[in-house]
C-alpha cells in the first residue's frame, strides 16, 4: 500500500475544497489525475476512497481549524474562513 500517497489524498480531501468538490463529482477522473501526476495509489485503494461514504469529507473539513483550509474563491476573500479580518476583528 502506498499509506503515504493516501494520507495526502485525505488531506486534500479535508483542507481543499476544489479538489473535495472535484473528487465529488467525479473521483475516477480525480483520482486518475492523482495519480498521474506521480502519486501511487494501488486500485484498493482506490476502490476504498471511492466507497467512503461522501459526507464523511465535508464533515470532516467542517471540523479542520479554517486557518488550514484552501481557499477556492480564485483570490476572493472566503467570509468563512477570514470573516473575522474582512469585519475588522481582533
Amino acid at each position: 500500500m502506498a499509506q503515504r500517497s493516501v494520507e495526502i489524498v485525505i488531506g486534500r480531501l479535508v483542507t481543499d475544497e476544489s479538489f473535495r468538490t472535484a473528487f465529488l463529482s467525479d473521483p475516477v477522473t480525480t483520482l486518475t489525475r492523482v495519480v498521474e501526476s506521480g502519486y501511487d495509489l494501488t486500485s484498493l485503494e482506490i476502490s476504498a476512497l471511492k466507497a467512503t461514504d461522501r459526507s464523511v469529507w465535508a464533515r470532516t473539513a467542517e471540523q479542520i481549524d479554517l486557518r488550514l483550509q484552501k481557499d477556492s474563491l480564485g483570490g476572493v476573500p472566503n467570509e468563512r474562513v477570514w470573516g473575522h479580518v474582512l469585519r475588522g476583528a481582533k
